[in-house]
Formats: C-alpha cells, structure tokens, sequence
C-alpha cells in the first residue's frame, strides 16, 4: 500500500483489538459491526501488514459469485462495500471473512518477542477476516478456482491472533490455499482412530480433500473412509488420492438419501466420525444422521448453523458429540502443509488447482 504510516510513536492498544472497534462499542472485533481501518495511529499491540492477496472463504466466495452471477467485477464490488462500510472482510450473508497473505510493515513495540515477526517477513493471518481491519487502495486478479483475490492493501493483526510465516519450500499461493483450511485436518487426527469409519461431506474440495488424507493415515488399513462430493471434476480427483474406500457423488442437502448411502457403502453401519466440508447451507443433517450414537459430528464449514445442528440432532434423537466451527488448533498450520508436503498425489492435485 502507497499511504505511508504514522509516526512510529505506539500508543497502547486494548487486549484482543478492542480499540479498533467502532460499533458497537464493548465487543470484540469479530462480532463488532464496524471496525477503524484506519493506520494515522499506530497502537503498541499491532502488527501491520501490507496485504497482497485475500483467500475469501468458501461458503461466503460462493454466496458473492452467486449473488454477482459470477461476475469477478460483482465479486470485487462486494468485498469493496463489505471494506468501506465494516473495515473488514465480513460477509453480511454467510457471517464469515477469509484469511490473507501479505508483508510485515511495522511490528508494535509491546507484540511479545516469542510472537513477533520481522518487518518484511511473508505472512498468512491464521484469524478470520471478520476480526482483522483493513484498508483496500486497490485491486488485481480474482481467482475463482482458489477463492482468492490480488489486492493492495493494509491490515492489522490483533493482539493475540495467529499467523504463520509463509514456508519456503512451498509455491505462495499454493501456501495460502492450504493454510486457508489449516484447522481441519488436525481435527480429524485427534478424533478419527484405528478401524473408525469416517464420512467426509464435501471431500474433493481444499478441506475434505486433506481430512480424506488425514482420515486414511487415522484409521489405517482397518478403517473405512467414505468420501462425499457432486462435483464431478473433484470427485475424479479425489479418487485419485486412493484414501477413500467409496466416493459417493450425492447431494450433501439430501440427508435421508446420503443416509441411506453411507450405510450402504460401509456395510450396513452407522460411522465413528463424520465431517462436513460442504459450502452451501442445509448439510447439518446429512452429517449427523449417519453418525452413530457416542460418535461425533465435526462442522468445519462456515455455511453451518449452529440451531439446525443442536436442534435436527435432538429431533431425530441422535445422542453424537457435535464439533461447529473449530477452525483453531495449536500447531494446526505446520500439520496441515506437512499433510500436503507428505502426500505426493494431493500436492499435485492442489498445485494444479490452486498453485
């Protein structure tokens, strides 16, 4: 970004980015309607980014080519009124934001020495965008296929928000796509165990595609994974992986029809784990039904709702652990690119789609 910064006198900023917000006041940034994205001040607790590239998340990159008929000047439309009016990437519709990759411009003089990058270090946010300020002064290229969008731009990282220096062995945005969905993989390895079955809704896109992976080396030979996904293209693909036991090519929203079909390709049981990595609304049930009773039901997709969970699963009497939106792991980013780094097959099928 052109616009230079303040004087590097810091003055001290709240816990948690609480100055930053505008309205309304007493909440934290995420809920916050409004955030200051301005930079004439700097606070002793930020750290400032000059921001090259924003990975929209699925459901809400979804819901904008949708609602701009997949135009990428309608999408780009969108973020900017989402920019001007919030000071944030928040999504009005899906309520969620994205990540961002850009360069280190100013580490503030109170960021604890054990977290702080250097100035010029190449950075991805690890916090949503619905938390993070930023400024846009223009933008480039939009890229549908990974959800991601050349901009330039200033941002902040909160005190206490992750983010992970960009690793050398791996293309950028190749990187940024992986680290987008850093926090699901590691779920799945701390729930799925030797001989669980496993269904995964939404597995042949950037998130599924790594729980498929991660759910293989899990449960191992004695295991079962069932992977779900309609698109054509990436259910090829992720055949092509050889870590499912069965591909199904069925709708996520249809959960008595998925039901029935999960059944049947894991020998008339219900399963251990199932985990929902679909980007379109009304998969709650479809990920709880087939889960059998002291099993568990993980949501990493941000289309989810939190009432359609608890509710459909007390509806239908289903006594499974249910896991919404835990998008943040401790070590969940260095785990997810060593997946990639491990895996020759789905390193390739991600370097085509998103490299």
């Amino acid at each position: 970004m052109t616009t230079p910064l303040a004087p590097a006198a810091d003055r001290p900023g709240a816990r948690f980015g609480a100055h930053r917000v505008r309205e309304p006041k007493g909440l934290l940034p995420q809920p916050a309607w409004q955030l200051d994205n301005s930079f004439e001040t700097l606070w002793d607790n930020e750290i400032v980014v000059d921001v090259e590239t924003l990975n929209i998340d699925a459901a809400s990159f979804k819901q904008m080519e949708d609602a701009s008929g997949g135009n990428p000047a309608g999408i780009l439309e969108l973020v900017r009124k989402n920019v001007e009016e919030r000071g944030k990437q928040h999504n009005r519709v899906t309520n969620s934001g994205g990540m961002l990759l850009g360069v280190v411009r100013h580490v503030g003089s109170r960021v604890a020495p054990e977290r702080a990058p250097k100035v010029g270090d190449r950075i991805a946010t690890l916090a949503s965008l619905t938390l993070t300020p930023l400024a846009i002064e223009s933008f480039g290229q939009v890229r549908p296929a990974s959800a991601q969008i050349d901009v330039r731009g200033r941002a902040v990282i909160a005190d206490g928000a992750p983010f992970a220096r960009l690793p050398p062995d791996l293309p950028e945005k190749l990187a940024l796509a992986i680290l987008d969905v850093a926090g699901a993989p590691i779920q799945v390895a701390r729930r799925a165990r030797p001989g669980d079955s496993v269904v995964i809704l939404g597995a042949g896109g950037k998130s599924g595609s790594l729980c498929a992976v991660q759910a293989r080396r899990s449960v191992g030979t004695t295991g079962r994974v069932i992977g779900v996904e309609a698109f054509a293209r990436y259910a090829d693909d992720l055949r092509g992986l050889a870590v499912c036991d069965a591909v199904l090519a069925h709708d996520a929203t249809d959960a008595l029809g998925l039901y029935e079909a999960v059944l049947a390709a894991n020998e008339g049981r219900e399963v251990d784990l199932s985990v929902c990595c679909v980007n379109v609304d009304g998969a709650e049930l479809a990920t709880i039904l087939p889960v059998r009773d002291g099993g568990c039901a993980y949501f990493f997709s941000m289309s989810t709702s939190f009432t359609r969970c608890a509710l459909g699963a007390e509806g239908v009497g289903k006594d499974v652990e249910l896991i919404i939106g835990n998008g943040y792991a401790r070590g969940h980013a260095d785990w997810s690119l060593d997946v990639v780094r491990t895996e020759a097959r789905l390193r390739s099928s991600f370097e085509e789609r998103y490299g």
